[in-house]
């Protein structure tokens, strides 16, 4: 593999989903035409990416131009918001927050403004801010980088992987 492109990110975020659910990443690698070998390969590739390019370059060159942007303020800074779609996941957009001079905050699966959320909560169709909305949720801080948390009212315990809501822990 030479380079990185849409598919093979897809396959990047796949490797850390795989931590927690190997069962549908092993179901998604056959939709992408991709085998184990050629994800090993797309993270490598990316972590070489991680190391060479500035912190803001690097998921453009990936991905290409973002097919949205926007500044968002937030107290006395302004946030760049970038949004790529991914061929995975059709109803989500991969979003790219970055400050001053383009080092990323946060990088995540958001939902589309087209695409309600489904109602329950179910696995690899809800994103962070469907489930972090509801009243009286509390997002838990993060133990790693690209995981999220949020207890809901009832105990009930969800586990995002780059946004993406990868299992549920029932209270009780």
């Amino acid at each position: 593999m030479q380079g990185l492109a849409r598919r093979e990110f897809c396959l990047v975020l796949l490797r850390r989903m795989g931590d927690v659910r190997p069962d549908l990443v092993a179901a998604a690698l056959p939709r992408l035409g991709a085998t184990r070998a050629q994800a090993h390969a797309a993270h490598t590739r990316w972590q070489t990416l991680q190391h060479s390019l500035r912190r803001g370059d690097r998921h453009a060159a990936v991905l290409g131009p973002a097919e949205t942007s926007a500044v968002r303020p937030w107290g006395d800074l302004e946030l760049v918001v970038r949004q790529w779609s991914l061929p995975l996941w059709p109803d989500l957009r991969w979003e790219v927050v970055s400050g001053p001079g383009g080092q990323v905050l946060r990088g995540q699966l958001v939902r589309t403004p087209d695409s309600p959320a489904p109602s329950g909560l179910l696995v690899w169709e809800h994103v962070l801010d469907d489930v972090a909305a509801v009243e009286g949720a509390v997002l838990a801080p993060p133990e790693v980088p690209t995981r999220d948390v949020v207890v809901l009212p009832d105990g009930t315990r969800a586990l995002f992987v780059w946004g993406l809501l990868q299992r549920v822990d029932r209270a009780g």
